[in-house]
């Protein structure tokens, strides 16, 4: 593992930041999009079955609420409110899909330079085995280090794409039931 870290140069660094930008997004969304932080399946549970819950802006649901609380909506300004709340999930994985297309890319990129490196003698000698060495190094180690963090990076991404897709159907479930709730009331 040494000598492929060794080996990919200066694609190291923005390598680097790619591994590290991608854990960091996987990681953060995943603790954001717990239950509790969106949809508390007590609260969810309770609108479902008819009762309008008193909850603090401490999660999704809690907002939206909120909103449903104070501005008291017509059923269309409570499904934007809504929308937004759903859009504020998918905060940051726009830098994943980056990572996703960058990664490999950078990797490609390194095994370039590593090839124009063993190519790009002069013609009148030969290339030295350790020119040949380091430059097929290059392109192989940057090529490994570009896939191995955007294999990771994709399964992350589809793992959380599905849970924000799970989660915006349970909030459009809480919506509908306060929209219902709403109508009962003659609110």
């Amino acid at each position: 593992m040494k000598f492929i870290l060794e080996g990919a140069g200066i694609f190291i660094y923005p390598l680097g930041f790619c591994s590290f930008l991608a854990l960091f997004i996987i990681i953060e969304r995943l603790i954001s999009l717990r239950d509790s932080k969106v949809v508390p399946r007590e609260i969810a549970g309770m609108l479902v079955s008819g009762v309008l819950p008193s909850a603090s802006p401490a999660s999704s649901v809690g907002r939206i609420l909120y909103y449903f609380n104070t501005s008291k909506p017509d059923p269309e300004a409570l499904k934007a409110f809504a929308q937004l709340e759903m859009t504020r999930l998918e905060r940051g994985m726009f830098w994943l899909d980056i990572v996703i297309s960058a990664a490999p890319l950078l990797g490609l990129l390194g095994t370039v330079a590593g090839l124009v490196a063993v190519f790009s003698v002069d013609s009148s000698s030969l290339p030295t085995p350790e020119t040949i060495s380091r430059g097929v190094g290059l392109a192989l180690s940057t090529t490994i280090l570009g896939l191995t963090i955007a294999i990771p990076a994709i399964v992350g991404n589809s793992y959380i794409n599905r849970r924000i897709d799970k989660l915006c159907a349970r909030l459009n479930i809480c919506v509908e039931s306060l929209i219902d709730i709403q109508q009962k009331s003659g609110k």
